[in-house]
């Protein structure tokens, strides 16, 4: 689930297929919940409805910049204007003990670092931002790969079902 190097692209990964019979990951805030839960950068915090209505419109914001990213396009600028103002919010507290580092804060701090994350990424002409190159997979992830080969958004995913596909082919010929 968090394959994209980066929160906000993981966010935006929580569509799978886009192009075609979508399925979204985030139905409800109970979804978002569990999504904060399971990313790492975040701490867990509870959902509204309102909050929720925002995280969507973040995702969909970070993903128009992100295809506008790639295909070296200028900024959508209603997506421009979603994510600055959602990082102009509060930001999660950070302290550290001799267990680790402790996140938090409420919904708003969240969206609030996800923004922020996502906008360092979009800013940098240099970054290789990709979309997965498994047909029906629309993933996006920072190619951080030695030459820029990475294909997929993530081996466990995509890469081993292309693989597999390929060695059963090759066996039927």
């Amino acid at each position: 689930m968090f394959v994209s190097g980066n929160p906000a692209l993981d966010l935006t990964g929580t569509v799978l297929r886009r192009h075609d019979d979508p399925v979204d990951l985030l139905m409800t805030p109970a979804d978002l919940v569990r999504w904060t839960a399971r990313c790492d950068e975040v701490p867990t915090v509870d959902v509204d409805a309102d909050a929720f209505t925002d995280a969507l419109s973040l995702r969909e914001a970070v993903y128009r910049l992100a295809q506008d990213h790639c295909h070296d396009r200028p900024f959508d600028r209603r997506s421009l204007d979603v994510v600055n103002t959602v990082a102009a919010g509060p930001t999660p507290s950070i302290t550290l003990d001799d267990e680790g580092v402790h996140r938090a804060g409420d919904v708003r701090a969240v969206l609030s670092f996800i923004a922020r994350r996502g906008m360092v990424v979009l800013a940098d002409r240099s970054a290789r931002i990709k979309e997965c190159g498994r047909e029906g997979c629309t993933r996006l992830y920072l190619d951080r790969s030695r030459g820029a080969r990475r294909t997929w958004c993530g081996m466990a995913a995509c890469g081993n079902r292309v693989n597999a596909a390929a060695y059963r082919a090759r066996r039927r010929s």
